[in-house]
């Protein structure tokens, strides 16, 4: 088989699959009613903005649009990390509120498994990680 066309399909799987982790995050964030504060809305415009930057790469593939959706997987990969932190803030938080005199190394790990699941939000760095996996060496760069 034609090594290129295997890469070609790789990519297009890497980006099918970025897409769909987006897709799937917005319906499960407002499954979860995930909009009480504004914070809570940061995923929800995290994953559109990923939603356009693959089908602007799919269906203009050219320098600008590749470099535009590896700017905004790196936006969304820094939004999963304050996702994460934001979570295990919270727990943090509420631990204290139960046990007022316990000091936060006393309550660390018990927040690390609260009711804001920690690694909940690297599911957004996942799929930012496999869009840019997909944009690796992608002929639209050579020209």
């Amino acid at each position: 088989m034609n090594p290129e066309l295997v890469n070609h399909r790789y990519r297009l799987f890497l980006f099918v699959l970025a897409g769909f982790i987006f897709i799937g995050s917005v319906v499960e964030l407002a499954l979860e009613g995930h909009t009480q504060v504004p914070t809570q809305w940061i995923p929800f415009v995290l994953s559109g903005l990923g939603i356009v930057a693959i089908t602007a790469v799919l269906g203009w593939p050219n320098r600008k649009t590749i470099w535009a959706l590896r700017g905004v997987m790196g936006l969304t990969a820094l939004g999963s990390f304050l996702g994460m932190y934001e979570h295990l803030a919270h727990n943090i938080e509420f631990a204290l509120e139960i046990r007022p005199n316990a000091v936060v190394s006393d309550v660390f790990f018990e927040a690390l498994r609260g009711a804001n699941p920690l690694l909940a939000p690297g599911i957004l760095a996942l799929g930012a990680l496999l869009a840019l996996a997909a944009t690796y060496y992608h002929p639209a760069l050579e020209a």
